[in-house]
């Protein structure tokens, strides 16, 4: 009877992980594949006529051009700071063209830098601009005015920019460009009425992203889309992922007297800033044309009148960059900007996984690595909760002796499970033994895995850092593979046919995810058996699924839960040698030295 209950359960695992596999194979790769095809399909860009007030509806899409050719259709101003290379277009006075030089795409040093801007016309368009707007004012600047550069040539940080344009109708508007060796851009808008009549005038600002971002698709960790603060009394974060944005199509205006609107990947971020303490409204809008979605983060600020003779200034701070942590901070401390390290997604529990991040930060200026802080990390938590787990190891290691007292018991009222049980538990009782003592330090742990596993999903400082050996970027799988040797074979199991995507990811085990296997594996073998063959059997294929389960995970994770199976191994081990209770350790040791006498 206990060998067809084991062999059921058996069959069950080896169907389950099988179920899982298929589902990859057939529903999740094909899915997947059909969502870029159907972006590819769609990637001429959304170039239209603007409205004078932002989040007007997009009129017509010609065809798409190369992002050579948008470029090459205004003239330029060139931006070159430590840490951004790009341009702005006189057509519009648009921020459309930025590069994050120091970022790159890949891991590979020669690989190109992080592309955050493109201009309207281009695929995956995604710029940003500023203005005016108002009712009955004629010769508002547009997004096809074409402005004069009349001071400077190149942006840089300590040398800004000027642009003007008079509209022929009294109404003079100048702009001043900022920016610093960072993400912002100063923007100082100035209109002076030289006209006969007054002119009521609100400012405004617009970011616009036209298409689904192919990063977005399936993404349920990490928030992908509209990101802002707004609110009369005290503005708060809003979030809203790019799908519901699309079918929602509106959120606002929202009233707010200051805060922030923007457009976020997982690592990037483009936000306009209006004057903070000054009434606007906000809203996060989608419109469609020609298939694609037109994503717009705007704002439109308090309206002004401006008298014959008079002039008016508005200054917006524009950032569009990495979603690094400390600079987040410094510019919201700097201007004010509510909730704006908000802009890296810390999840619902930020309270616990933002200490974590703090934490690593803390580490790594002092040793340099991120993939030791997370070691020192796990030595940490272990500390913290070592009188507990402790207390626990001993229960467990209790219990182990106790077995073969078990073993008799069951033998002797194996025709009574009720005396059994008793027994059993009167056991314990004696023995001060916890049944259940095993599932607390694991308990323990989660709440710090799924922090760190957030931690490693949004924030920039992970992406890219290296650790030990074949190690180049710590968010990211790890990316040997058995099927070629770990790299010895010089081929990519991706290639093979039929089942290169299966070998890709349901099956892509690297040496990381084996070590952590291995460890699993040991540390199961150190707790207690169970008391149930079939559950025996469970016990003995858990190493197995969960290598295959967090194979996909960051090695980062991986780095932090093998290493906790480590410390558990040695503390189980120390308390088990103070018991003189059996233990693998011991048992492998013993083989290997009586192999080494031996070989003597």
């Amino acid at each position: 009877m206990q060998e067809d209950s084991s062999r059921n359960t058996i069959i069950f695992l080896v169907c389950a992980l099988g179920l899982f596999i298929v589902y990859q194979m057939f529903v999740l790769e094909p899915a997947q594949k059909r969502r870029q095809a159907e972006l590819a399909a769609a990637r001429p860009a959304a170039t239209a006529q603007q409205a004078q007030r932002p989040g007007a509806p997009v009129l017509n899409v010609p065809p798409a051009v190369t992002r050579a050719a948008a470029l090459a259709a205004s003239p330029r101003v060139p931006i070159v700071t430590p840490a951004l290379k790009g341009s702005i277009s006189l057509k519009g006075a648009r921020i459309d063209d930025l590069y994050l030089t120091q970022y790159r795409e890949t891991v590979d040093r020669n690989s190109p830098p992080v592309e955050l801007l493109r201009p309207e016309g281009a695929p995956h368009a995604w710029f940003a601009e500023m203005g005016w707007t108002g009712a009955n004012v004629p010769g508002l600047p547009t997004s096809d005015t074409v402005w004069t550069l009349a001071q400077g040539s190149t942006l840089s940080p300590g040398q800004p920019v000027v642009l003007t344009y008079a509209n022929g109708q009294g109404l003079t508007f100048s702009r001043r460009i900022d920016v610093d060796d960072r993400f912002m851009f100063t923007i100082t808008d100035t209109v002076a009425n030289n006209s006969a009549a007054p002119v009521t005038l609100a400012p405004y600002g617009s970011i616009q992203r036209q298409g689904m971002p192919v990063a977005s698709a399936g993404s349920q960790v990490v928030h992908e889309g509209a990101v802002g603060a707004l609110g009369e009394d005290k503005p708060t974060l809003k979030l809203i992922k790019y799908k519901k944005w699309a079918k929602d199509g509106a959120t606002g205006p929202i009233a707010s007297k200051g805060g922030w609107v923007g457009i976020t990947d997982k690592y990037w971020l483009a936000a306009l800033i209006p004057n903070q303490g000054e009434a606007l409204q906000g809203q996060f809008r989608d419109t469609k044309a020609g298939g694609l979605d037109i994503f717009d983060a705007n704002f439109v600020g308090a309206a002004r009148a401006v008298g014959p003779g008079q002039q008016v200034t508005e200054t917006t701070h524009f950032f569009g960059g990495a979603k690094t942590v400390p600079v987040l901070q410094s510019y919201q401390d700097k201007l004010g900007i509510p909730r704006f390290d908000s802009a890296v997604d810390w999840g619902m529990f930020w309270f616990f996984t933002r200490p974590i991040f703090t934490f690593l930060q803390y580490i790594y200026s002092h040793v340099g690595s991120f993939g030791v802080a997370i070691l020192v990390l796990t030595v940490a938590v272990r500390l913290l909760f070592f009188p507990i787990a402790n207390k626990q190891y001993e229960s467990m290691t209790k219990m182990k002796k106790v077995q073969p007292q078990m073993e008799e018991l069951r033998k002797r009222y194996k025709d009574d499970p009720a005396k059994q049980q008793q027994e059993i538990m009167a056991l314990y009782q004696r023995e001060k033994v916890n049944p259940v003592a095993g599932c607390l330090p694991l308990l323990l742990q989660i709440p710090v895995f799924f922090a760190l596993y957030k931690v490693l999903s949004v924030t920039i400082e992970m992406r890219h850092a290296p650790f030990l050996g074949w190690i180049r970027d710590l968010s990211a799988r790890d990316p040997t593979t058995v099927w070629n040797l770990f790299g010895a074979i010089p081929w990519n199991p991706a290639h093979a046919p039929l089942i290169g995507g299966l070998l890709d990811t349901s099956l892509h085990i690297g040496i990381l995810p084996l070590i952590y296997g291995v460890s699993m594996w040991l540390s199961t073998t150190m707790n207690p058996p169970a008391p149930d063959p079939t559950q025996q059997r469970i016990f003995q294929l858990m190493p197995v699924i969960f290598t295959f389960i967090m194979a996909p995970f960051a090695v980062g994770l991986l780095i932090y839960w093998t290493w906790t199976n480590v410390l558990s191994i040695l503390q189980q081990y120390v308390i088990m040698r103070r018991f003189k209770v059996d233990n693998p350790i011991d048992r492998i040791i013993g083989k290997l030295t009586g192999r080494a006498k031996a070989a003597g």
